[in-house]
């Protein structure tokens, strides 16, 4: 398998600057008491923001040489993982985002899964997600698949659908160019 995102993590922030998460860190209601895991979390350029946040912040990327770069963010915990077999116990995390991430994974179904397992009860999942019904987030999407990154795009109906057998409530928003999916277990 070709690691794209290994090619780009040395010039990954340049391109996509890190900014403070506003939105992201309303959503997962910070500060709190406990972990977060940044699933996908790459160069920790989202969750750098919350180390003050978050009594630990845990990175889960399957791309080592992003996870390489997150070193330089001093208290980032990084873990070399598939989001599908995560490394940590179940109902570790009070809080889990994933940004921009989930039409990355293999299986986007086991994906979830395992986010639900390792969040605790009364813990929240934010997914952050290009609404792939905008005609630029088309072209995106248009590109990755000529690249060979095997990205599949989903809508918040469908991003919903997966959690459907899990209990808890569930909201959408949409906000320019992005769904957010927040789950509360």
């Amino acid at each position: 398998m070709f690691d794209h995102f290994g090619i780009l993590a040395p010039v990954y922030e340049k391109y996509i600057k890190p900014k403070y998460p506003e939105k992201l860190a309303e959503l997962t209601q910070l500060p709190i008491q406990g972990s977060l895991l940044d699933v996908g979390g790459g160069t920790g350029r989202v969750s750098q923001f919350f180390l003050k946040d978050s009594e630990d912040i845990y990175l889960a990327d399957l791309s080592h040489k992003m996870l390489v770069e997150s070193l330089s963010k001093n208290g980032l915990k990084p873990a070399c993982s598939h989001s599908e077999f995560l490394p940590f116990p179940d109902e570790k995390f009070e809080r889990i985002i994933m940004i921009d991430t989930l039409h990355h994974v293999c299986d986007q179904q086991q994906t979830i899964n395992e986010l639900w397992r390792v969040l605790k009860p009364g813990g929240r999942i934010i997914i952050e997600e290009p609404d792939i019904h905008h005609f630029a987030v088309k072209l995106v999407a248009l590109g990755e698949k000529l690249a060979l990154m095997r990205s599949h795009f989903l809508d918040s109906a469908e991003i919903l659908e997966l959690f459907a057998n899990f209990p808890g409530d569930k909201k959408t928003i949409q906000e320019g160019h992005n769904t957010w999916v927040m789950i509360n277990k």
